[in-house]
């Protein structure tokens, strides 16, 4: 399991890509813990319909920070819906914290 930190602003964003495996069933859930009002979470556009396959699929979320001085951990997981009892495949954890927003000129 990889662990990342990184901080952001209020109002700013952070594109984080994961390998999927969902010609074998398998999806990326996301679950944030700490202060959860301290970011958001989204899933960026789905991947292009031109898939070979059992072709690994790269999937893209979108991490944007929300209240200054908050610090959430999202805890990613990679899992077949069907059989919720399995461990999940893989599992990737973003610390995150905020920062007040970078003023402009």
């Amino acid at each position: 399991m990889e662990v990342r930190e990184i901080a952001l602003g209020a109002g700013e964003s952070y594109e984080l890509r994961l390998t999927g495996r969902g010609a074998r069933g398998y999806v990326w859930t996301w679950q944030v813990t700490g202060n959860a009002d301290a970011v958001s979470v989204s899933e960026a556009a789905p991947p292009p319909a031109q898939t070979l396959p059992g072709a690994p699929l790269e999937r893209a979320y979108v991490v944007r920070g929300r209240s200054p001085g908050g610090r959430a951990r999202i805890r990613f997981a990679q899992i077949r819906p069907p059989y919720p009892q399995e461990a999940p495949y893989d599992e990737f954890v973003l610390e995150v914290e905020v920062t007040a927003a970078t003023g402009g000129p």
